[in-house]
């Protein structure tokens, strides 16, 4: 991967901090950016602490970029009576959405309930009421639904043979998974953490009360060490081998489920999630993903968190779907733009061996902390729980002796509300919004306050000075120039995927095809790696398939990837 060391604005970045992590010392170093090691890093960096943050790949770069995009309550634990879950995940949604109110969304979820279902919706619809009041009637209330008005309010729905259904609201991510996880990196970052993608943990050992973690720089394979007093193992699906390669006994360890996303064309205008109970009993959704739709997901437990999508999974999601919505059409594999497959980290307890009911488990946060060895695991866990894992890392850090100097500073939120409108009174003096390309479903001044916030507002200099740096590059997709620009200069993009999956989500509504064709991409890829385009370029489609065609598993992976288990 040496050709891919451009010495860009990005690489700079990573370049500088990688430097800091060769020769100073830290009180804690997170081993890995998904959501769990990116929300660790914001809140100790934010509260006092000198934090050092690494991960093998990309930040968000696993399951935390392969999420459904809600941001829920946790309504379905309710039937296997964890109240107590769902009390704290709605507390958490609720807290998220007015915390990010541009990007943390209410959302309706409309559910159509089949003749025969082992519930009646007027039972399934007093636990929505019970839910709504378990999240201290934050959002707006349930409704009983009966077949001819779900049919009324979403023609798409397939009503026959439905006895009703209801309405209920939790949340989404309006843009994308991986680029929220990603802008907690970025205020760690601005907090003074040293944060770097691209390094992978050799393991580490604790030597005279320090712990030193062998790194490798994927990028050059040279080898160095990172001091810390505090180790955090936050490696997602992987904290278990994490944990091998240091020695740590863990009383907990984790267990894995599969889930996949099909992303299509537009099914529906509808700014609501549809929710079906599949024909296996479990939840199944259609969720709105801008000009796209987001179906899934399904939940096969299996034995490694390596994973790929399969024919069996993709005839599973369509087979379920074309039963559900009446489409002029039914949908097949060639209406596939991309695909999502992620595994899903559930923890356990150690000692629960094979007694352990897959069906019943939540995907519930555990902080397992050895004290004798300052040495932390995060098990589990999901978007939802985000701040509440960093206060919980921040609170156990001070336990194993270190000194947050602020350490009831508020790490995570939008600017204040002064900010974001002057933000918005600029874009208007400018009629940024008059810039819009006629198919962009939100004006752009929204769109970037979203994802960037105060970031943003250098953004409007940029095209004030030159309105082209509000073109759109990619053809078919919302991304301008004057983003791109960001991406080098301030998000440590270092391969094209890291833009075109991670800090956009081009790659999930753009078919592979059509970007290999696209005049745009390559210029884009000017903007983000100079003299080095045609190269990155090259690599990734020689390196990344068509996300839309499944992989053929071999005969050991399809003996432990048959059964699609309810959950």
């Amino acid at each position: 991967m040496g050709s891919l060391y451009y010495l860009g604005a990005a690489m700079k970045l990573r370049n500088r901090n990688v430097e800091k992590l060769h020769t100073d010392e830290f009180d804690a170093l997170i081993i890995g950016g998904g959501i769990n090691g990116a929300a660790a890093a914001a809140a100790l960096a934010g509260k006092g602490a000198k934090v050092a943050l690494i991960d093998r790949g990309d930040f968000a770069g696993s399951t935390s970029m392969h999420s459904s995009n809600l941001v829920w309550g946790g309504i379905k634990y309710m039937e296997s009576n964890d109240f107590l879950l769902v009390r704290k995940l709605c507390k958490s949604r609720n807290h998220l959405i007015k915390s990010y109110p541009s990007t943390v969304q209410e959302i309706r979820f409309l559910t159509t309930i089949s003749k025969g279902f082992r519930h009646s919706p007027r039972y399934l619809w007093a636990g929505t009421w019970l839910y709504w009041l378990m999240g201290n009637g934050f959002t707006q209330i349930p409704r009983l639904l009966s077949a001819q008005k779900i049919k009324q309010e979403e023609s798409i729905i397939d009503v026959t043979g439905a006895v009703g259904g209801f309405e209920y609201s939790d949340a989404y991510l309006h843009d994308n998974d991986a680029r929220f996880v990603f802008n907690f990196v970025r205020h760690a970052l601005n907090f003074g953490a040293v944060a770097a993608n691209y390094l992978e943990s050799l393991g580490a050992e604790r030597v005279n009360g320090k712990w030193l973690t062998r790194v490798r720089d994927v990028m050059d394979g040279s080898t160095f060490t990172i001091r810390s007093n505090v180790l955090i193992n936050a490696a997602g699906p992987w904290v278990d081998q994490h944990n091998e390669l240091t020695g740590q006994k863990t009383t907990h360890q984790h267990i894995y489920s599969k889930g996949i996303h099909l992303i299509v064309p537009q099914l529906t205008n509808s700014k609501r999630v549809l929710a079906f109970f599949a024909d296996d009993g479990r939840l199944f959704f259609v969720i709105p993903m801008g000009n796209r739709t987001c179906i899934g997901t399904t939940d096969t437990h299996i034995e490694h968190p390596e994973v790929d999508v399969t024919a069996e999974d993709i005839a599973f999601v369509l087979e379920n779907i074309n039963k559900r919505l009446t489409l002029e059409k039914p949908l097949t594999p060639d209406d596939i733009i991309a695909t999502r497959c992620g595994v899903r980290p559930l923890a356990i307890k150690a000692d629960q061996g094979d007694n352990r009911d897959f069906l019943q488990l939540s995907r519930k946060h555990v902080i397992d902390t050895n004290p004798n060895s300052a040495h932390i695991s995060i098990f589990g866990g999901k978007l939802t729980d985000c701040l509440n894992v960093g206060d919980e890392i921040s609170e156990e850090v001070m336990r194993l002796g270190v000194r947050l100097s602020s350490p009831k500073f508020r790490w995570y939120g939008e600017p204040p509300e002064p900010v974001k409108q002057q933000f918005m009174d600029q874009a208007k003096r400018m009629n940024l919004d008059a810039m819009t390309a006629p198919t962009s479903s939100e004006p752009l001044s929204t769109r970037l306050w979203r994802r960037y916030a105060e970031q943003a507002i250098p953004m409007l200099e940029k095209i004030r000075q030159n309105p082209a740096e509000a073109d759109i590059l990619i053809e078919g997709t919302e991304y301008i120039r004057c983003e791109l620009e960001h991406a080098k200069n301030h998000e440590m993009v270092t391969q094209l995927e890291d833009f075109l999956r991670r800090r956009a989500k081009v790659s999930l509504v753009v078919h592979h095809e059509q970007l290999r064709r696209s005049e745009g991409l390559k210029e884009a890829c000017k903007v983000l790696f100079g003299e080095k385009a045609e190269e990155h370029f090259n690599i990734y489609f020689d390196q990344h398939r068509d996300t839309a065609l499944p992989v053929t598993p071999t005969p050991v992976e399809e003996s432990l990837d048959k059964s699609h288990l309810r959950h």
